[in-house]
This record gives structure tokens, C-alpha cells and sequence, in this order.
């Protein structure tokens, strides 16, 4: 693998290594390995291995930042729906790691790199690799940087989270007045902006925050389906 190769993927991955090494082996199949046993490498399978470790706790160290009220099993749910092999390799796809991946003759003709389960793992091969070139923040800002869109609806992806959903049938039931969501407050730039969202519901009204107006609507719906249902 050229030196220019090396540049453009560390420009896709907005990460420069300090040690291409540990990319360059992040980036190495099994199947390659085997087939190449004279040149003694390493295939990336050890690092597959950090790199879920790594991924679990940045991703849930991210969660509860982003939902300091979910409680354990709704986290729980929330990572795994987030940390999986068919969101890792779309996020692989996007990175376009399979161009640049070192695979067998036999992965080759069956296009070993568009198989999901493949991209899934060189992804988290390329995470252990930030995390053992830069480190645990480097590790965390890469992770942040692929993974912070998808907090957003993380919740309303998770079973039973459509929180809105809830509250209007909650409502129903007890027929009250038609919730009301109104954007009380923005701030943040235009890429980067974080939305106040106010729900009013009869007497009972919660705010909530997120990155988006669906998102800040859904944490405020979430707090009022709690003081709803504490109302009786």
C-alpha cells in the first residue's frame, strides 16, 4: 500500500497517524494473511477486538451525556442498535475503508469488500488503531466525530422510545387537550446548533434538548410522559 494511499484514507478518516503501522494492519483481512504466511504479518483481528471494546465505551460514555435521565437497560438498548454490524459498515461505506483493505484472492472474487461483516470489523480494526497511535481522547474525538449525528435519534430508533407517540395516546386516554411542542430557545452555530424544545400538555409542562428539533421534542416528551403518568 503506496504512502498516498495512506494520506488520502487519513484524510477520509480526518485522523493523521503518527504510526501508519497500526492502520496499515487495521486495514489487513485474515484471508490475506494466509495466503501471504512468508512475509509474517498480523491481520487485523487482534485489533477488531480493542476496537469493540473501545467503540462500547465511547459510545456509551456519549449516551449518557447526551440522556442523563435513561436508565441502564434503555442505554443499553440504545448502544446496541447503534453499535452494530450494519451500522459499522455503513459508516465504513461512507469512509469507502473497503478500497483500501488487503484481502485474499478468494474474499477478492466474492467482494470481500462490500461484505458487511468484513467492513463492520475493519472499522472497529480502525478504531483500536486511533486508540493505540493517539490515544483514549483521540480515540473518543473520532468516534464522536462519525457517531454524534446518530445520538439524535438514537432514541427514537429503540423499541418502545417513540416518546411523542406515548404521550399523545396518553392524552387520548385520559382526554385531555392535544400536547403542544414550541422551540423555546436555539443556540450553537449553524452546523453545530442545539434546540429547547417546551411541551405544554393541559397544566403539566417539560422542556427537553437536542441537536435537532425532533430530538429536543422527544426529550421533552420523554420528562412529561414521566410527570403525566407520576400525575396519575
Amino acid at each position: 500500500m503506496s504512502q498516498i494511499d495512506l494520506s488520502e484514507l487519513q484524510q477520509k478518516l480526518c485522523y493523521e497517524f503518527k504510526n501508519t503501522d497500526y492502520l496499515v494492519e487495521s486495514l489487513r483481512h485474515s484471508s490475506f494473511v494466509n495466503e501471504n504466511l512468508e512475509l509474517d504479518i498480523q491481520d487485523n483481528e487482534r485489533l477488531e477486538f480493542l476496537g469493540d471494546a473501545v467503540l462500547n465505551l465511547v459510545v456509551g460514555h456519549m449516551l449518557m451525556h447526551r440522556y442523563p435521565d435513561l436508565k441502564e437497560g434503555d442505554l443499553s438498548k440504545m448502544r446496541a442498535n447503534l453499535v452494530n454490524e450494519s451500522q459499522l459498515a455503513s459508516i465504513a461505506q461512507e469512509m469507502d475503508l473497503g478500497s483500501y483493505l488487503q484481502l485474499g484472492k478468494g474474499e477478492i472474487q466474492t467482494k470481500g469488500w462490500e461484505k458487511p461483516s468484513i467492513l463492520s470489523n475493519t472499522f472497529e480494526a480502525v478504531v483500536a488503531a486511533v486508540y493505540l497511535d493517539g490515544g483514549y481522547n483521540a480515540a473518543f474525538k473520532f468516534i464522536h466525530d462519525h457517531f454524534s449525528f446518530l445520538l439524535d435519534t438514537a432514541v427514537m430508533t429503540t423499541v418502545n422510545h417513540d416518546y411523542k407517540s406515548q404521550v399523545q395516546e396518553l392524552v387520548q386516554m385520559k382526554q385531555q387537550k392535544m400536547p403542544v411542542y414550541t422551540v423555546v430557545h436555539e443556540s450553537g452555530p449553524d452546523h453545530d446548533k442545539t434546540f429547547r424544545v417546551r411541551l405544554n400538555v393541559g397544566e403539566t409542562q417539560a422542556e427537553g434538548e437536542g441537536k435537532s428539533k425532533k430530538a429536543a421534542e422527544q426529550d421533552a416528551a420523554r420528562k412529561g410522559l414521566e410527570l403525566l403518568k407520576s400525575d396519575g
